[in-house]
């Protein structure tokens, strides 16, 4: 956003949980029209204050408890930030008013879409069925951000995207676990036999999706962003094995995930035919991308890995 919107004023508001790491913001840290501020979105006191001190007029909320299987554990925590989280931010744009505010949502809401030749990608008109508490606080989010919406008159837009994957994606998501896992000749553990299909958004697509959402996107409306490149989870593993040159004997099926989605797609016909988006990047060009950035950025997950990154943020701005 600060390179393709120079003049932009961006205040980044994160919690830093155990997968918030200060380091990914340090190219930018220093810019004059940047600031990051450490706070819960949840904390209603202290996202008052904010807004009271610079009155945004656009509110992305990107905060979000996202990984599935810590959603199965412990369920409470995404029921927190992932519903509650979206409320305390959109009464504080009621409160002191927004052009917009956007709700990042995910393809999981619609559910299991089955393998079938003749099951077609979810429309942004599929009804909502989400299997684990992970997708279920989200579809709740969204259903909050459209009833304020008609409630209250809140500007709002909704994205559902598919599945990230890129440059700085925290190392418990399936392709920086792989690769990341592979560099070290650990077993990848796959889930039961890693038939399952997710279609693959290369995460600048995504971002250049939102961008265009925020400024053309109409009010009350929701954007499907899919990368359209489906593909199953054993074949993602055995490409990065083959992209490392590592032996697929490393790949360890484990014990499948509890109420785990078989096949994820949806069509991003609305937004190409209202916004003019479609995804640029090619799975077999984004990966590559993406092991190579793992592989030059090395001293980033192993920090994560080890730990060291958690004491970044009190070492660096600590007495700021």
């Amino acid at each position: 956003m600060l390179a393709k919107h120079p003049a932009y004023r961006i205040i980044c508001l994160d919690k830093l949980t155990y997968a918030g790491n200060l380091s990914t913001l340090k190219p930018v840290m220093d810019k004059p029209n940047f600031s990051f501020v450490q706070t819960d979105i949840c904390d209603r006191e202290a996202v008052d204050k904010l807004f009271e001190e610079e009155h945004p007029d656009i509110v992305v909320n990107f905060a979000a408890e996202s990984h599935v299987d810590r959603s199965i554990e412990n369920p409470g925590i995404f029921l927190q930030t992932n519903i509650m989280g979206a409320a305390t931010l959109m009464d504080a744009c009621r409160k002191y008013g927004i052009r917009r505010y956007h709700q990042i949502s995910t393809d999981e809401v619609y559910g299991d879409l089955t393998l079938s030749a003749e099951a077609k990608p979810f429309t942004e008109k599929a009804l909502l069925r989400p299997s684990s508490p992970y997708s279920s606080s989200k579809a709740s989010a969204d259903l909050l951000v459209m009833a304020y919406h008609r409630t209250y008159g809140l500007p709002v837009s909704i994205s559902r995207c598919s599945n990230n994957y890129g440059t700085y994606q925290f190392p418990e998501k399936l392709i920086p676990l792989m690769i990341v896992n592979a560099l070290s000749d650990k077993p990848l553990p796959v889930y039961g036999e890693g038939l399952n299909v997710r279609d693959w958004l290369y995460v600048e697509d995504h971002c250049k999706a939102i961008d265009l959402i925020i400024h053309k996107g109409r009010v009350g409306e929701v954007y499907n962003i899919g990368g359209n490149n489906e593909m199953r989870n054993i074949d993602i593993v055995k490409l990065i094995c083959k992209e490392l040159g590592k032996p697929e004997s490393l790949i360890t099926h484990v014990t499948d995930r509890k109420g785990h989605d078989m096949r994820y797609a949806i069509d991003p016909t609305k937004i190409h035919n209202e916004l003019g988006w479609l995804p640029k990047t090619k799975f077999a060009d984004g990966i590559k991308k993406t092991i190579k950035w793992y592989l030059e950025n090395q001293k980033w997950w192993q920090d994560i890995i080890n730990g060291e990154y958690q004491h970044y943020y009190k070492k660096m701005y600590g007495n700021r």
